[in-house]
């Protein structure tokens, strides 16, 4: 029984707009200041996993309580909100970053992304039976930027919360192993390739930016820079690939059904204000401040995905998404390396 507040008059229920932004902006504060822990920072618990994990924790017990006064705000949360973080997310990004790694890491890039979603998808509908719209998020995961891309692939494919926090689970899952895994056979892989090639290969291979940056950390500088900047590269075709998503889904519309192709314009803003930082008009420390908000708004983003997804839609998915995650992170790591090494020789 939800409670009643009898000083709640009309006026404030209709705030309810306003208190889900606090309340989602309290969840995104918390969970950047336990990210800033050294027990999250060794483990590599980023703010936008840590802001899930609240959000679930909060969202499968007093959430729904409190429901009715806050669920405006959460609702706008998960969608303008994380929009204008992903539209924000490209002053990480320059033109010049993709001419410091060269066409290697380009092709090496376009290669693993298209071949990893093809194969998601093949696995995942043909074989596992999984829901489309499940298979399509674990694929953009994998594929480009992580959750950041499965965030970014939801407004499209229109997927409830549930498969969106099942996809951002599998994804995280088999980043982090990349964490301890990559630095293991990097010794094994010099033999096959330099630290720039490995690098690209990390880039190319990886899901998270935050797990690339943890990997190339770990090993050495060459590979950190160039694992980082050949991942951005990764990121820079979410536009393109969100917009072949959408015409996907359109094309694979029922006859009857009359669906018009869904332009996400956010994924354009995005590519226009990678552009646009790249001519270095604005301050460095204007640019570091909205980098700064970007993840402010994402974590918030990630925080409202967790309150609106409930444990028991997640225990309906089964193990199948954690089969298709293993089989193709199988892929990009046998794969990925015979691509970068197939691609090395091709451009040597």
């Amino acid at each position: 029984m939800k409670p009643h507040f009898p000083f709640m008059t009309n006026q404030m229920k209709n705030r309810s707009f306003y208190f889900g932004l606090i309340c989602v902006a309290f969840l995104a504060f918390i969970a950047q200041q336990i990210s800033q822990t050294p027990f999250a920072q060794q483990a590599h618990f980023s703010a936008l996993i840590i802001a899930i994990l609240l959000g679930m924790l909060f969202g499968n017990s007093v959430y729904k309580r409190y429901e009715s006064h806050i669920e405006k705000g959460v609702l706008f949360a998960k969608g303008p909100v994380l929009r204008a973080g992903i539209v924000l997310y490209g002053f990480r990004l320059t033109l010049q970053d993709i001419t410091d790694v060269g066409i290697n890491a380009i092709l090496t890039d376009a290669l693993m992304l298209l071949s990893t979603f093809l194969l998601t998808c093949f696995i995942g509908i043909r074989y596992l039976k999984i829901d489309k719209q499940l298979v399509y998020l674990t694929a953009s995961g994998c594929s480009i930027c992580g959750a950041a891309a499965v965030m970014a692939a939801a407004p499209v494919t229109k997927a409830e919360s549930h498969k969106v926090s099942v996809a951002i689970a599998v994804v995280v899952i088999f980043g982090t192993l990349s964490i301890f895994l990559y630095p293991l056979f990097y010794p094994w892989a010099t033999t096959l390739m330099t630290p720039h090639q490995f690098g690209i290969y990390v880039g190319s291979s990886v899901h998270e930016v935050a797990q690339v940056y943890a990997i190339g950390g770990n090993i050495s500088p060459v590979v950190a820079d160039t694992a980082v900047i050949t991942k951005m590269i990764r990121v820079m075709m979410l536009a393109p690939f969100l917009l072949g998503l959408s015409w996907l889904l359109t094309k694979e519309a029922q006859a009857g059904e009359q669906r018009k192709i869904t332009i996400p314009w956010f994924a354009l803003w995005f590519i226009a204000v990678a552009v646009f930082n790249s001519f270095n008009l604005l301050p460095q420390t204007l640019v570091k401040s909205l980098v700064e908000l970007d993840t402010f708004l994402l974590v918030s983003a990630m925080a409202a995905l967790g309150l609106t997804t409930h444990i028991g839609a997640i225990k309906q998915a089964g193990f199948k998404p954690l089969i298709l995650g293993t089989l193709v992170y199988l892929w990009l790591i046998v794969g990925g390396l015979l691509v970068n090494y197939e691609a090395g020789l091709f451009l040597s």
